[in-house]
C-alpha cells in the first residue's frame, strides 16, 4: 500500500481495536465486577505505554537500518555497474558490445525478475547472477593492447566482483524479516496498554 493509505489502515485497525476493547470492559464492568475493575491502578498505564514505546522504537531503528543497507547496496551496485560500462569503453567495439550487452540483460533480469522476488522473499543466494558471472569472463578473456585497456580489465574486474558482492547484501537484506515473536511482544503489550 502506499504510505498514506498504509497510515489510514493502521489507523483504523487501532481504533476498532480500541473500541472492540472498551466495549468489552463496559460490558463486563456492571455490579460487583465494576469495583475489580476500578481497583486496577492507574499507574500501570505510563509503564505499559513506555514498554510498548521501547519495542516499537527497538523494531523501527531494525527497519531503518535494513532500509539504509539496502538502499546503500543499491547505490554500490549501480555505481560498480556504471563503471564496468564506462571501463569497456576503452576496448574494440565487438568486446565493448558484448559487455554493454551483458550488463544491460543483469539490469533486465534485476528489474524484472529479482526485485519482484526480494519482494516476496523468493530470491535466494543460490541464485546466480550469470549475466555478471559470463561478463567477468569476457572480461578476464580481454586481450589487452596497451596499458590502459590493462588497467581498464582489472577494474572491471573489480567492478564486476563489487557487484556481485552486494548484489549478495541486498538478496541478504530482503530475506531479513521482524521476527514473529517480536511481533507477537508488541501485539501483546498493545493489547494490555488499551486493555
Amino acid at each position: 500500500l502506499p504510505v498514506l493509505w498504509m497510515a489510514v489502515a493502521v489507523f483504523a485497525a487501532t481504533y476498532l481495536l480500541a473500541a472492540s476493547v472498551y466495549w468489552v470492559v463496559i460490558r463486563l464492568a456492571v455490579n460487583d465486577r465494576a469495583r475489580a475493575f476500578k481497583a486496577v491502578s492507574p499507574g500501570m498505564l505510563p509503564p505499559l505505554g513506555i514498554l510498548f514505546a521501547l519495542l516499537i522504537g527497538f523494531i523501527a531503528v531494525e527497519v531503518w537500518n535494513n532500509y539504509d543497507k539496502a538502499k546503500a547496496a543499491v547505490a554500490t551496485e549501480a555505481s560498480a555497474l556504471r563503471a564496468v560500462v564506462v571501463l569497456a569503453g576503452t576496448f574494440p567495439e565487438e568486446q565493448k558490445t558484448r559487455i554493454y550487452a551483458l550488463i544491460d540483460r543483469h539490469i533486465e533480469k534485476a528489474v524484472n525478475e529479482g526485485w519482484p522476488a526480494m519482494a516476496r522473499h523468493r530470491l535466494s543466494l543460490s541464485t546466480l547472477p550469470t549475466s555478471l558471472i559470463e561478463a567477468l569472463h569476457v572480461t578476464l578473456e580481454l586481450k589487452p593492447a596497451d596499458d590502459s585497456q590493462r588497467i581498464a580489465r582489472s577494474e572491471m574486474g573489480r567492478a564486476i566482483h563489487t557487484a556481485t558482492d552486494v548484489r549478495r547484501q541486498r538478496i541478504v537484506i530482503s530475506e531479513s524479516a521482524v521476527g514473529t515473536v517480536k511481533w507477537a511482544a508488541i501485539l501483546l503489550m498493545a493489547l494490555c496498554t488499551l486493555v
